[in-house]
């Protein structure tokens, strides 16, 4: 006997076909219940292959740090590569409550820094044994509402005990890949493209671990997006294409390489500076989301750990505001703190703040690279600073064109969107139109008969000669609602 569970129905999006042995009637849907199939944990491997790999890389180049007797470089890199370390042995521990499980070895493990190496090994041996147990005493049946192509409709599956145990793995490494990636990837990247520059040379190890800490910052941000996504619409079941996946790592690679190159060409100009400019960063997005919710007078959720206190609570949402403000220093974090809701998330998209970020941070880059390019030093004499200044401002331009792009065409839920980019810019040039044809006629003064009605009388002409009808405001308005329906 299996028992079998019912989860409460979702909607679905994605722009695939809709399955095999479907049956559509009436523009509907209906899919039998069959077993779910089981997914690689591609994830789960690559956010452990990034964490062996800068972890290792950056072990090798503080033993040449140590052997050329750069204590400044030592301390900060070993500092920047065991920091991000422990705290992902915490995350994993918390997220699946070893502590109060008799597991001796995965929690030695741990103590060791090789908690992803452990729970990326079990992921593998849960994924190799799902295909051979033919029957779980324990299933859940989905049933999602799906929506294909404009076909919707009910789809029934079950989902075994494997396959809820690789989701809780692939959802630990995600949240371990954004520890990694903000709180490690990105300062390693900043010291040690600073270190290149003041040193003038370029070492092998370190540009190993500048290549491999792009690339884990990249695909931190990445997962930022795809969590904000899954955490917003999370009553539907979101398939991303590869076009969308290629549009956000051009749109989160350059975004963050030319942050980083501006704040790093800063620092070499006017070295204090800079951590001034790190720490108001900092404190402002630390303290935003706070200051939101005693703006709200709102209570602190209670389900963030239930055996925790109000003071244990309070210092966990403390390391996850940390996080956040991190994340925000380098990149856009794509959704918004909300201490009261249960999942510390708020729900509700808002467009105007992320046009204020990256409007306040166009203008910020451009005055970090204004700066640096007065005050540079005598090192870069040998190198054309007004076109590499134009192409970091060029860069960060594609940037937030992906950024449109993405939004526009690629976003898994855009069907869903009251108004799309194309609205809102259409919105803003023909609120600047009106607004220069208004300054225009103000300043024009009328002619004798510019303002005078005239009439004049004109023999009718038969209604074949007069052309096309021309529609009435009212039907002018339908139709612009119609459109702008379609292109939600």
């Amino acid at each position: 006997m299996q028992a079998v569970t019912v989860e409460e129905p979702e909607g679905e999006i994605c722009d695939l076909d809709p399955p095999a042995g479907s049956t559509q009637a009436g523009g509907s849907v209906t899919l039998a219940v069959a077993r779910s199939r089981i997914r690689p944990p591609f994830s789960v491997v690559l956010a452990a292959g990034l964490y062996c790999a800068e972890f290792v890389a950056a072990a090798v180049l503080c033993s040449l740090y140590r052997k050329t007797d750069d204590v400044i470089w030592l301390g900060f890199t070993l500092a920047f590569m065991l920091l991000p370390a422990l705290l992902i042995q915490l995350a994993l521990t918390f997220i699946h409550r070893d502590l109060g499980r008799d597991r001796p070895l995965v929690l030695f493990l741990h103590l060791l820094l090789l908690g992803p190496v452990i729970r990326c090994f079990e992921a593998l041996v849960i994924f190799i044994k799902a295909g051979k147990i033919e029957d779980e005493p324990y299933v859940t049946i989905s049933r999602k509402n799906g929506l294909k192509k404009g076909q919707g409709g009910l789809m029934e599956w079950e989902i075994g005990r494997s396959e809820r145990n690789l989701a809780t793995h692939r959802d630990a490494f995600k949240r371990t890949a954004v520890i990694q990636a903000f709180l490690g990837s990105a300062p390693q990247l900043t010291l040690q493209l600073y270190a290149s520059i003041q040193e003038k040379y370029l070492l092998p190890a370190r540009l190993a671990v500048m290549i491999i800490a792009l690339i884990s910052i990249t695909y931190g941000a990445l997962v930022c997006s795809t969590l904000a996504i899954q955490i917003r619409y999370d009553n539907y079941k979101v398939r991303m294409r590869p076009s969308a996946y290629l549009c956000m790592i051009v749109w989160r690679g350059l975004e963050i390489a030319t942050r980083i190159t501006a704040l790093v060409l800063f620092s070499t100009a006017l070295t204090h500076w800079v951590i001034l400019v790190g720490v108001v960063n900092l404190l402002f997005f630390f303290f935003l989301p706070w200051v939101e919710f005693w703006a709200r007078k709102g209570s602190l959720t209670q389900d963030v750990e239930k055996n925790f206190s109000k003071l244990g609570t309070t210092v966990v949402l403390s390391m996850f505001t940390l996080l956040y403000a991190c994340i925000n220093m380098f990149c856009w974090s794509a959704v918004q703190l909300d201490f009261s809701h249960r999942e510390l998330i708020e729900r509700k998209q808002r467009w105007g703040r992320l046009a204020a970020y990256y409007a306040a941070r166009f203008v910020e880059n451009f005055l970090l690279i204004a700066l640096w390019y007065l005050f540079k030093s005598d090192f870069y004499e040998y190198v054309c600073a007004p076109l590499l200044a134009v192409q970091l401002l060029i860069l960060y331009g594609l940037a937030l064109l992906f950024m449109l792009l993405f939004y526009q065409f690629c976003h898994p839920c855009r069907r869903l969107f009251k108004y799309n980019v194309h609205d809102c810019l259409h919105c803003v040039c023909c609120r600047v139109g009106w607004r220069r044809a208004a300054g225009r006629s103000r300043g024009k003064l009328p002619h004798s008969y510019s303002t005078a009605a005239t009439m004049v009388l004109m023999p009718e002409e038969p209604l074949e000669l007069l052309g096309p009808r021309r529609p009435q405001p009212g039907e002018r308005e339908t139709d612009i609602v119609e459109d702008m329906t379609e292109a939600a």
